[in-house]
């Protein structure tokens, strides 16, 4: 029902027009220029998603031929797209840029923005109406996408605990800056003509291109990291999946802590490392089923240390480094390998501590089955202060209450019967590590 609303309004806006004094050759042109330029688009979040220009040309549009025919270049453009796509989706994004270049193009008008191609005159005034116009295309784009994504079950109204201003203030400068190019793209079509898709085009293909090294660069950084964590977990078959559902956890909390979303990503890289440290510590070691003697003992302890040792080099991981440094330090001061407390220990490793600490207990182990969701929560909330910052804790619970959290399967035993399996671990909270000749850690 909403994507058929929404096909209707864009519809009507089409039809009822008027298109008196829009030149047809330049209807095509920008319709030719909207379908090249989506169709370039750079493909993210496992191809479920893409970053286009092709708001560049519909703000052209706004320009050149006014609101009705904007409408007319995003809708129909959108149905030659070359791409693989659905008809209903075809359809529901030509109805979406169709109504955005309308809105925009209203917008544009009323704030005294002339139709046709920019004059010399027409500067630095037209600026104003033209930055509207970018915001108000924005707006209804998202406005749109939102309703789709909510009546999907995808999003749910809710209302924030706090505005993150900074990511917001990112995204819409961003907009502002690629939709400027809409105005670049006006201005010099009163000078080449129909020669400007050319120049255009070209700035597009190598914007393009660069973003597709960065996303490249994105996933290689991702790849190499999930290959450390599969190290790592080849240790202990208890713990599959563990380091990636702490980075899932360290990243709910850093986001209901209102991080803006490169902090976000290095706490999620951060805990996906935590343990890399284990690479130094003897298998025997980890999985030992009896109490540990000291220099077991001192061979755990050392493993954060040993970890930033080992990444350290990797450039990208920057704050994320002393989160996996620190992640079993305790707010009393009773932690390892440094001892420090309170807020001298450093917010990603506050976080991951936290979140470390939750995988563990919804986790099955061999020593006990996985605990309740509310279990690991009382036991949270039981340890903040002495061991977990309070703030994380509840940050971690705010958000699990409001998103959820999918524990693991439960793990099937070694086929080998003789081997020996761990009978404690030094991410449990509630089971403190035994060490021969000393009261439990």
């Amino acid at each position: 029902m909403f994507v058929g609303l929404v096909v209707v309004c864009a519809i009507a806006v089409v039809v009822a027009g008027p298109y008196d004094g829009i030149d047809p050759a330049t209807l095509v042109l920008l319709a030719l220029l909207f379908v090249i330029a989506e169709s370039i688009s750079t493909m993210m979040d496992s191809g479920r998603a893409g970053i286009s220009p092709s708001s560049s040309a519909s703000l052209a549009a706004v320009v050149l031929v006014g609101p009705v025919g904007a409408a007319l270049v995003g809708f129909v453009a959108c149905l030659l797209v070359f791409r693989r796509q659905s008809f209903v989706k075809r359809v529901f994004n030509g109805a979406q840029f169709g109504l955005a270049g309308y809105a925009s193009g209203l917008a544009f008008q009323a704030l005294g923005g002339g139709i046709g191609i920019p004059m010399r005159t027409d500067f630095p005034w037209i600026v104003l109406p033209f930055t509207v116009a970018i915001l108000v295309h924005t707006l209804v784009n998202s406005a749109l996408m939102a309703g789709l994504m909510w009546c999907l079950g995808v999003i749910r109204l809710q209302r924030p605990r706090r505005v993150r201003w900074r990511p917001l203030a990112v995204l819409e400068l961003s907009s502002i800056g690629y939709g400027m190019l809409g105005l670049f793209i006006a201005a010099i079509w009163g000078v080449v003509g129909a020669f400007a898709v050319v120049l255009v085009l070209l700035p597009l293909f190598i914007a393009r291109w660069a973003f597709d090294q960065y996303v490249a660069e994105q996933r290689a950084h991702d790849a190499t990291l999930a290959t450390l964590c599969q190290a790592v977990e080849t240790k202990d078959y208890y713990t599959r999946g563990h380091c990636m559902r702490v980075s899932k956890a360290s990243g709910m909390i850093a986001q209901e802590m209102g991080m803006h979303a490169e902090r976000v990503q290095t706490i999620r890289y951060a805990g996906m490392l935590h343990d890399v440290g284990k690479l130094g510590v003897p298998t025997k070691v980890l999985q030992k089923s009896g109490r540990l003697t000291e220099e077991e003992f001192a061979a755990i302890q050392l493993h954060p240390m040993r970890g930033y040792e080992i990444v350290r080099e990797i450039g990208f991981l920057d704050e994320a480094l002393a989160g996996i440094m620190h992640h079993h330090e305790r707010m009393d001061g009773r932690g390892y390998p440094m001892g420090l407390a309170g807020r001298d220990i450093p917010e990603f490793a506050r976080i991951i501590s936290v979140a470390d600490a939750f995988d563990c207990m919804t986790s099955t182990r061999s020593y006990r089955q996985a605990r309740s969701t509310d279990e690991a929560i009382a036991e949270l909330r039981r340890c903040a202060g002495p061991q977990f910052d309070p703030d994380m804790v509840d940050a971690l619970i705010a958000a699990v209450g409001r998103d959820g959290w999918d524990a693991p399967d439960a793990v099937e035993p070694p086929a080998d019967d003789l081997a020996e399996v761990a009978q404690q671990d030094h991410d449990d909270p509630s089971v403190p590590l035994r060490v021969a000749g000393e009261a439990e850690r």
